[in-house]
């Protein structure tokens, strides 16, 4: 099968960029032909562009209107899918670089949109509103009320809106990364939606348990990662537990306010801050985790370390949010805990710490999970079983070499 993905960026920088490349090399190893077409922007200065095509991309001042119009997107692409002529298009992210002029490009192919942000129903992709509550409404003049957006950046969004609302039937399929977010997408009126989880890379059981007990967070440093309510939530922990460790991995904004927080809570010399390393290296770090903590505040559509974490072995203490009551299989794989709610959290982390019997026994429960429902191979499985349900509507009548040759018969 012949098989175009499509990605705002080809850079292996981030989750959902990691994603896609790991479903086209297990599609290739399958013995299909797998091109990926991606914008030129770089995530992370001086990044690998891992993409077959690529075209016209930045992080500066110009992609606020090249995310509505990026021209040199559409011409690519347009070259692309003549030369290519793919069975089935999969498209993740495009809001971001290249923009929705690539879509009625897309109207003769089998096509599907792998949705990995609220993007499709908000133009900052979050559904979140400035003071990190959920937002109830519906995009248009409550992103420029609420001040979720500029004046200037919300014209240019509302028309990248309007654009994707004009070329959306370009898609024959939405698919979400949970049934908690497919639900937020048909709530707003998106359909027909199907759910496939991300997958992660199966990897051998981490090592037993030893001392000291450990705690690991890994992600960005920002506000909605939620690291400030784990700090007050592990200086309980420490009172009880004096040689407990916390690793953190990741960099962010937040940074200095959270080792400013950390001092202030007497925890300091508990704290291992790892800054942004490989995930090779994280894994190494955190195969001595004892409970792994990922104290998202807003409701994030999957939870990649969630998955990460129970392949590794590792116990997890998540927030009620998004996604994670989906992964976590509470009281046997980890506990779930309301956001902000720091007695439950230091209760949680206390259950774990205190007891590396449970520690161990959770997180090989997490290893089976993982396995049985995450894993990559489940992922890829998943795809191709769309891909040939989409291509099944589709008829080929016999045209002239060079010409695009599928044509939907059914919407």
């Amino acid at each position: 099968m012949k098989i175009l993905l499509i990605h705002d960026y080809g850079t292996a920088t981030g989750g959902a960029e990691l994603q896609m490349l790991a479903l086209r090399q297990d599609l290739r190893d399958r013995g299909h032909d797998v091109r990926l077409f991606s914008s030129r922007a770089l995530m992370v200065a001086n990044s690998e562009l891992l993409s077959d095509y690529n075209c016209f991309g930045t992080t500066k001042h110009l992609q606020v209107l090249s995310q509505s119009a990026n021209f040199s997107a559409y011409i690519n692409l347009r070259r692309i899918l003549q030369e290519f002529q793919p069975d089935v298009v999969h498209v993740r992210m495009f809001m971001w670089q290249l923009s929705p002029l690539i879509l009625p490009l897309l109207r003769p192919f089998p096509c599907l949109y792998q949705t990995a942000v609220y993007k499709a129903i908000c133009p900052l992709g979050t559904k979140t509103l400035p003071d990190g509550s959920p937002c109830r409404d519906s995009a248009g003049m409550a992103c420029l009320q609420r001040h979720c957006l500029t004046p200037q950046s919300w014209a240019v969004l509302m028309l990248q809106r309007q654009l994707w609302l004009q070329w959306r039937d370009a898609f024959d399929l939405v698919v979400a990364l949970s049934h908690r977010m497919k639900m937020n997408l048909e709530a707003a009126g998106i359909s027909p939606v199907e759910v496939v989880h991300n997958g992660v890379p199966v990897r051998s059981l981490r090592p037993s348990l030893t001392e000291p007990p450990t705690v690991a967070f890994a992600g960005r440093l920002v506000a909605e990662k939620g690291v400030d309510f784990l700090l007050r939530g592990f200086a309980p922990v420490v009172t009880q537990v004096p040689n407990a460790r916390l690793l953190i991995a990741g960099q962010g904004v937040e940074e200095n306010a959270l080792r400013t927080l950390a001092a202030q809570l007497g925890i300091a010399e508990n704290i291992t801050w790892l800054g942004h390393i490989s995930r090779e290296e994280m894994e190494t770090h955190f195969d001595s985790a004892w409970v792994q903590v990922v104290p998202s505040l807003w409701e994030e559509p999957f939870g990649n370390v969630t998955t990460e974490a129970m392949m590794r072995g590792t116990a997890v203490i998540a927030c009620e949010v998004g996604a994670q009551p989906e992964i976590i299989d509470q009281g046997k794989t980890g506990f779930l805990v309301q956001p902000h709610d720091i007695k439950a959290l230091s209760s949680a982390l206390g259950k774990l710490l205190g007891n590396r019997d449970l520690a161990e026994q959770m997180g090989q429960a997490g290893n089976q999970r993982a396995l049985t429902y995450f894993s990559e191979n489940n992922r890829t499985e998943n795809f191709l079983r769309i891909y040939q349900q989409l291509r099944a509507k589709y008829q080929y009548p016999s045209v002239p070499t060079g010409m695009v040759t599928s044509q939907k018969t059914t919407r």
